[in-house]
């Protein structure tokens, strides 16, 4: 019986169960309050035995009348290896909601239930766990490149301190050091990135880059110093005094007519004019003589 000045149920001997013991079910339905299973005192909820219909076959089931339609997926799952994620449950031409209680929805002992595969759902899963499959090793390969470069940073570094202090840079150890950065970007280049990742891998790109252009500017000091040196080491060689041969205004004329000599070899037209300006030319033996 149920007293609207107390808004409770008493007992009146007819079965009747105080509210407390009661609740309301989102469908709006008054149940039996559940209770905590830890505590022993507890009443027990009574187990209902579903036909769950896959197919061709048929599953029956034992399960607590208050669980959820999302704990007999699960269950489910165990006979029929079908992920949970990826099943649909239909009771009374309805698709039950995984958060959805049996009893609320009005499950009964031999209820029967039909399960079909949710194949959407099923590519929406595959497509989420291949998503984070790929960020996950995404993650890992830009960490593990990040290592690298920091190697490879800290050689850079040695080589640039070397050349600011005056010293000496193999042009061999600033050549390897490129080409090992440059593999770096080809790594990074392959990398499938989206998100956060994407903006780690730009960084990555941008601190490679800028290495490679200190050790490009390094290899051109490099050259112009060693071009410098071979230049000097030439000129003493020729000259090893510093000083200006006597004869060297001598050597000059000769090599001077040696070219003009080669040029009109090579030149048929310069040959002719040779020719005539030699014809034109009398060679006489009188010589004339004035008082």
């Amino acid at each position: 019986m149920f007293s609207s000045e107390s808004n409770r149920f008493v007992d009146d001997g007819s079965g009747g169960r105080d509210s407390a013991d009661l609740e309301i079910r989102p469908g709006g339905m008054l149940v039996q309050k559940r209770t905590d299973e830890t505590n022993p005192s507890a009443v027990s909820i009574p187990t209902i035995k579903v036909r769950v219909k896959h197919g061709s076959s048929c599953h029956e089931i034992q399960i607590n009348s208050q669980a959820s339609f999302g704990e007999l997926k699960k269950m489910l799952a165990k006979r029929t290896k079908l992920h949970h994620l990826d099943q649909k449950l239909i009771y009374k031409k309805k698709e039950r909601d995984s958060k959805e209680y049996l009893d609320v929805a009005r499950v009964k002992q031999g209820s029967k239930i039909v399960l079909v595969e949710d194949i959407l759902g099923r590519e929406k899963r595959c497509l989420e766990l291949l998503r984070n499959s790929n960020a996950e090793k995404s993650s890992k390969s830009l960490a593990e490149i990040n290592l690298e470069v920091d190697k490879l940073a800290g050689q850079v570094t040695a080589l640039e301190t070397t050349a600011s202090t005056g010293g000496k840079v193999s042009e061999t150890d600033v050549e390897n050091l490129t080409e090992l950065l440059m593999m770096k970007l080809i790594k990074l280049d392959g990398i499938v990135a989206a998100g956060h990742l994407k903006l780690q891998r730009r960084v990555q790109v941008t601190r490679v880059q800028k290495y490679i252009e200190i050790l490009d500017m390094l290899k051109h000091q490099s050259s112009k110093s060693s071009s410098n040196g071979a230049k000097l080491r030439l000129q003493q060689q020729e000259n090893p005094t510093g000083h200006m041969p006597k004869d060297s205004k001598p050597m000059q004329k000769q090599r001077v007519h040696w070219k003009l000599e080669n040029s009109v070899r090579k030149n048929p037209v310069m040959q002719q004019q040779q020719q005539k300006n030699s014809e034109s030319v009398v060679v006489t033996t009188k010589w004339e003589t004035f008082d």
